[in-house]
């Protein structure tokens, strides 16, 4: 059997970004979380990710605006969000399995790698009942679902391409929780569990770009190994750091995707036929190839 791997950014991948969005339902002012505070720590040297994880811990209290908060709060949000998932979702899905229903000994599965909070990502019905793991950022109290005090794991820029291996080499989430070197075991290329040319990355974000040349690119020694990626592009959501034109470019000129569109999965838009001819198109080399090996 022959997996596929559809692989995606969260936040303002797949709904708008889920951080913001909590920020706003607990009447925190997130123009001055990102603009202000985050940026002071990141301006001082922070690396992004642990920058907004630091100030949004800082939120956290029995006096401060998000209260006593637990991940248990964090999921129960994350519920909410089906509602603002971008068009096409979760039909995106379902069209994808089938589609490789239709060709011999293949399957697909779905996954999330994303800067966002992971317990805001698994509180979602849509994510839970389709994705086969989720890799997020992740805090942790004192005590299993105490108050939120430490920063238990944080995934920045290159960071993501870890959990690219972890799934080419068929390392599962539940593994590496108490085994968390397991991904530096060495593997033969053919015994890997999904090829990197099986792979197709969905991001929308700057700290997506290792992932699209890890993707494009294919793995070190590798060159074969080259997947596809799409870049999710919004130019009413350059946050005012960038020019839409200067984003756009900064995935395409240096052909870290194959294009970039907006955030809408519907089959006849544009990111949704792409993607979805995408996997039909890999999915008709990987069985002709398989005919090929038996004449």
């Amino acid at each position: 059997m022959t997996i596929l791997a559809a692989i995606f950014d969260f936040d303002d991948t797949i709904v708008p970004d889920s951080t913001t969005e909590f920020l706003d339902s607990h009447n925190v002012n997130s123009n001055d979380f990102w603009l202000k505070d985050v940026k002071s720590l990141t301006d001082s040297g922070w690396d992004p990710t642990l920058a907004y994880l630091k100030t949004f811990l800082g939120l956290i209290g029995e006096t401060k605006p998000l209260g006593q908060l637990s991940d248990a709060q964090l999921r129960e949000f994350g519920q909410t969000l089906d509602s603002k998932c971008y068009p096409g979702l979760p039909q995106i899905f379902e069209d994808l399995k089938n589609t490789v229903k239709k060709y011999r000994d293949i399957d697909i599965e779905f996954y999330i790698i994303s800067g966002g909070l992971q317990s805001i990502i698994e509180g979602s019905k849509i994510i839970h009942d389709n994705f086969s793991g989720v890799y997020g950022c992740q805090l942790a109290g004192d005590e299993e679902n105490g108050v939120l005090r430490y920063i238990k794991r944080a995934i920045t820029f290159t960071e993501k391409t870890r959990y690219l291996f972890e799934i080419n080499k068929g390392v599962t989430p539940g593994a590496v929780k108490t085994k968390p070197y397991l991904v530096n075991l060495d593997k033969s290329y053919e015994q890997r569990r999904i090829k990197f040319s099986n792979m197709i990355y969905v991001g929308d974000g700057l700290t997506d770009i290792p992932c699209f040349t890890l993707i494009m690119k294919g793995p070190s020694g590798y060159p074969e190994e080259r997947g596809t990626a799409f870049a999710v592009f919004d130019p009413k959501k350059t946050n005012g750091r960038r020019s839409a034109k200067q984003a756009l470019q900064d995935f395409l000129k240096p052909n870290r995707v194959v294009s970039a569109h907006k955030p809408d999965y519907t089959p006849d838009s544009e990111l949704g036929s792409f993607i979805r001819a995408a996997v039909g198109i890999r999915c008709s080399e990987i069985n002709l190839r398989q005919e090929l090996a038996t004449t």
